[in-house]
């Protein structure tokens, strides 16, 4: 028959363990979650294991419904005055042209699908808008040709980058699945990385140009 003693020993060597396993299950739990971040990211926040191709500019990426010709990356300052504080932004120009070959729709493309990617863990940079003649929501016409346009990303006021690159999303032609139920009609959904595209910025400065 255990002694008292004995009978506490065990007591506390069994809640000892118990504590252990909670931790490690918190630990293998947070490495899971981590893991599906890299890959919902297509870990592009770091330069190596990225799961996507990275191609320098001049390049050509088919990116869903849409084809993107990227061409050059300019950093415009705007300096400081009596009235504004300085300003940076990065500059991205590209030709755009609608492929959209399953549902023949004209469309205006989602600034979603470009961001910056400053690299070094930073957090990607949304784009403020996809400009095309002069306007942010011109609608691209399936079977016409590329347009010119261009996008811009905010950055700091002192940034400076012999290197800058651009990560590209595209949408599945797909039918909605999960929880809730299925549906069979397919539709342009679910935005994922399909490449980065790698640029050697110019600098502007209030006409001026470096």
């Amino acid at each position: 028959m255990e002694s008292l003693d004995e009978i506490i020993d065990a007591m506390i060597a069994d809640r000892v363990i118990h504590r252990h396993r909670r931790i490690w299950l918190v630990v293998i739990a947070l490495v899971v979650v981590a893991a599906l971040v890299v890959l919902a990211t297509g870990g592009w926040k770091e330069r190596k294991g990225r799961s996507v191709p990275t191609l320098t500019a001049p390049a050509t990426v088919t990116a869903g419904r849409y084809e993107f010709d990227f061409t050059t990356a300019v950093i415009l300052r705007k300096p400081k005055t009596d009235y504004s504080d300085a300003e940076t932004r990065l500059r991205v120009s590209f030709k755009a042209k609608n492929i959209d070959s399953e549902e023949h729709k004209s469309q205006s493309p989602d600034s979603g699908l470009l961001l910056f990617v400053p690299g070094h863990g930073a957090d990607l940079v949304d784009a403020t808008g996809i400009t095309c003649r002069g306007e942010v929501t011109w609608v691209l016409v399936y079977g016409l040709p590329p347009e010119d346009c261009y996008t811009e990303f905010k950055v700091e006021p002192d940034f400076k980058a012999d290197e800058v690159e651009i990560g590209v999303q595209a949408e599945s032609f797909e039918a909605t699945s999960g929880v809730f139920g299925a549906n069979d009609t397919k539709f342009w959904q679910n935005e994922a990385p399909v490449a980065v595209v790698r640029f050697t910025p110019s600098e502007k400065t209030d006409g001026g140009s470096k």
